[in-house]
């Protein structure tokens, strides 16, 4: 395949990721009270009964629908996103690696919904507590905006999400030779320290509690890529 080609080819694989989106996002949209309701349902349990997000702004509540009905279009889309960029790089597979585009797919999507629910179930109800406190105990009521809300609550979902590809990101390093399962344990102790400062730096709250919710899971991908990278060497 030439430059041209498989530019043409990342073209169409963005068309159709875009195309995906657009349509996950129109049905989405129908739902977006209820899907409302999800989002903003960890920081509701923190606040004081009567307390709500606000909106400073004609077209703010608006524009906020759009966007969630967006980011949860990306969502819902996100094995469409990763078929797409397995066909992006086949061509750099073998023909037997290209036949591995379901156990991809379908462990691309449930690490990255797996990161995200991890994230909105575990680390994003104690980050709102412990910002809600912080609040008591100056005596300010909280006033927080939808739309900076939105974008702490997608910001912090990608990451996890994001996060939580460790495996698969090792599946294609070491498929190209840059990373093995040697180098990986000879590097664990700097691993973990790279692990907690990630983790430091992505934990909104500076307690050790929410750092470690986030640290330990990725210890725990850390040493599934391991075996992930053993397995593929074995395998070749």
């Amino acid at each position: 395949m030439t430059l041209t080609e498989h530019l043409e080819e990342l073209r169409w694989g963005l068309l159709k990721s875009a195309l995906a989106i657009a349509v996950a996002a129109c049905v989405c949209y129908y739902f977006s009270n209820s899907i409302f309701a999800v989002v903003v349902a960890p920081l509701k349990q923190n606040l004081q009964p009567g307390q709500n997000l606000i909106g400073t702004s004609v077209t703010e509540a608006f524009f906020f629908e759009i966007k969630v009905a967006l980011a949860a279009g990306a969502l819902f889309s996100s094995p469409v996103i990763f078929y797409q960029i397995w066909r992006f790089v086949a061509p750099g597979l073998s023909s037997r690696e290209k036949k591995w585009v379901l156990p991809f797919v379908l462990c691309a999507t449930l690490f990255f919904l797996g990161g995200a629910y991890f994230c909105y179930r575990f680390v994003l109800p104690i980050a709102f507590k412990y910002f809600i406190e912080q609040y008591q105990s100056m005596g300010v009521d909280p006033a927080i905006r939808i739309g900076e809300y939105f974008t702490f609550f997608f910001r912090m979902i990608l990451a996890f999400g994001a996060t939580f590809e460790l495996p698969v990101f090792t599946f294609f390093l070491v498929r190209i030779g840059l990373w093995d399962h040697r180098m990986m344990l000879r590097n664990f102790r700097y691993a973990i320290l790279v692990i907690f400062l990630a983790a430091a730096m992505l934990t909104p709250t500076p307690d050790v509690i929410n750092q470690s919710l986030l640290a330990l899971p990725m210890l725990v991908l850390y040493v599934l890529s391991i075996g992930v990278a053993y397995v593929w060497r074995r395998s070749e």
